[in-house]
């Protein structure tokens, strides 16, 4: 039996106000993948139960707490099938955990957990319950991103020499914590944050991002952090050098305090062959320049790009496609896993490559050697605990 019906979806946290509760629940409907069901939508049940109307959730689905959600369905014959979880990173490893234990797969926000501990007990609790756990690395669900991955693989570049990535915004100039910034606040709290700020909160994008594509495995790191708003208890800007197995060798910025930067996550990979080139703010292309070659840009919606970059394609060439079909192409690959583990078969295309619960560790031990480089008498290369 084929199991095509979408999944029954719920969702902790992500309600009124809170942006990336509205993304996962674009990404979650775009395919058909999942159908919203029920939720613990905020911290102030009443609110959030209030916000579960508008999303027509039926009122005896629409519970207080990630725990009535849990006791509540539990012992239903529809209960939910995946769990999102779009709170603040300090929440996580609670809620993951109750969620596995009571049989529940789960769709986590990145950073996974706050410190390395809870990170790898949460990678004990998914293979001890046979659960799946996929982590939202919102960018490796590019098309062209899949084509830069396929290209590195081929060998198109040769060996990587050089990988420079860099993750640049500018929301976080001034103080708006202080200001009444939800979003800020929690960000910039160590207790509900972790020990990093801009480094955990995209530096991780950054760091996923630059492995996913080269495939390389980071061996040490020498990073310097830098908090230039006064007052704040986290860093706003990380700089990171980085030395990866084999020899090549990384450069890694982050910041919330770059003027002019939206959202600038860009990606260049040098290699012995070519150099490939990939800006977010124009995803749906990457430049190529291969050694004594004219340069040339390699278009999504192409003809003869990789099986891996068409799966994830939408819409006919010059029809562009962004942030919520890359995010869409996550919820499409998570469903996927759930299907053909019930119908005991081999995940199609789309299953591929995503974000797991190992990369979401991997985020997690990239902090803490940041910060622990950082935080260092001396300056020294540090290994992170897990690579």
């Amino acid at each position: 039996m084929s199991h095509n019906k979408p999944l029954r979806l719920g969702m902790i946290g992500g309600g009124e106000g809170a942006y990336i509760g509205g993304i996962h629940r674009i990404a979650a409907r775009m395919d058909g993948s999942f159908q919203l069901i029920a939720g613990a939508f905020d911290a102030d049940p009443d609110r959030g139960k209030v916000f579960a109307a508008t999303e027509g959730i039926s009122p005896d689905r629409a519970y207080g707490s990630y725990q009535d959600l849990i006791a509540g369905e539990a012992g239903r014959a529809d209960c939910v099938e995946m769990v999102a979880i779009c709170t603040p990173n300090f929440t996580h490893y609670p809620i993951a955990k109750a969620l596995l234990e009571a049989g529940f797969d789960v769709i986590c926000e990145k950073p996974l957990t706050s410190t390395i501990e809870d990170a790898l007990d949460l990678e004990k609790i998914t293979a001890s319950t046979g659960r799946y756990l996929g982590v939202t690395y919102t960018y490796c669900g590019y098309p062209m991103i899949h084509e830069a991955r396929e290209m590195i693989a081929r060998g198109d570049l040769g060996d990587i020499r050089t990988v420079q990535v860099e993750y640049p915004l500018e929301w976080m100039a001034e103080a708006i914590e202080a200001d009444g910034n939800a979003q800020a606040a929690w960000r910039t709290d160590p207790k509900k944050n972790g020990r990093g700020g801009a480094i955990g909160d995209i530096g991780t994008h950054a760091y996923h991002l630059a492995g996913f594509v080269t495939g390389l495995k980071l061996d040490s790191l020498m990073a310097d952090l830098a908090t230039f708003v006064p007052g704040r208890q986290l860093d706003d800007n990380a700089h990171v050098m980085l030395r990866y197995e084999g020899g090549a060798r990384g450069l890694l910025w982050a910041s919330q305090v770059a003027l002019g930067c939206s959202n600038g996550l860009r990606l260049r990979v040098f290699g012995e062959k070519g150099g490939l080139f990939w800006h977010q703010e124009a995803p749906n292309e990457l430049l190529f320049a291969p050694l004594n070659e004219q340069s040339r840009t390699i278009k999504r919606g192409a003809d003869y790009l990789s099986h891996a970059a068409v799966t994830r394609m939408r819409t006919p060439p010059g029809h562009p496609e962004g942030y919520l079909e890359a995010f869409s192409n996550l919820y499409a690959g998570f469903a996927e896993i759930i299907r053909s583990r019930k119908d005991e078969r081999l995940p199609a295309a789309i299953g591929l490559n995503l974000p797991t619960l190992r990369d979401g560790v991997k985020g997690v031990a990239f902090v803490d050697a940041v910060v622990d480089c950082h935080e260092g008498d001396t300056p020294q290369w540090v290994r992170p605990n897990v690579v």
